[in-house]
């Protein structure tokens, strides 16, 4: 399966399978940890799950993998991290080698999702929830993560009109 980097694609093949709309989680992937958010079954809402300190790519996968059975997860968004002036630096590689990785093992569609900013409103995010110390460093890639995944549920709303299709 193709990696898709527009949320057209996304949609179209979601229609080609056919089906319920799947489960969506996002993640912000980075060296250290992939921080993990999930949609409600609407579309509209996401959530911070959780994080994962990366140890090693098998047993990210399988903790990673999981979370998708519990939340029943047909789609993974992951945070593309464009540079400011939208240009792909070094950890645009780097993710890019990480969801080609997950889409060797899960064969599932994986949408790269622009991030720019997703590490502010993450911190906003823990700074209005009162989130200190350990706390905060444990849940700000799973914030992150939210914040990625909710920018593309608020895209997916603009598209909405009465007569949409279930994906939408």
């Amino acid at each position: 399966m193709p990696i898709l980097s527009n949320l057209e694609d996304l949609l179209a093949e979601l229609r080609e399978r056919g089906g319920a709309r799947p489960g969506l989680l996002a993640l912000d992937v980075s060296k250290r940890a992939l921080g993990i958010a999930g949609a409600d079954q609407s579309w509209r809402l996401a959530t911070p799950l959780t994080t994962i300190r990366r140890q090693r790519r098998a047993q990210d996968l399988e903790r990673l993998q999981a979370i998708m059975r519990e939340r029943a997860a047909g789609v993974l968004v992951l945070g593309w991290p464009l540079n400011m002036d939208g240009s792909e630096g070094p950890r645009c590689q780097a993710v890019r080698a990480f969801a080609e990785h997950l889409d060797g093992a899960l064969g599932l569609p994986i949408l790269l999702w622009d991030e720019r900013l997703s590490t502010f409103a993450a911190e906003e995010a823990a700074e209005r929830a009162g989130l200190r110390g350990k706390r905060r460093t444990e849940m700000l890639d799973a914030l992150a993560a939210a914040a990625v995944l909710q920018d593309l549920l608020n895209a997916l709303a603009q598209r909405r009109s009465p007569s949409s299709d279930p994906f939408i």
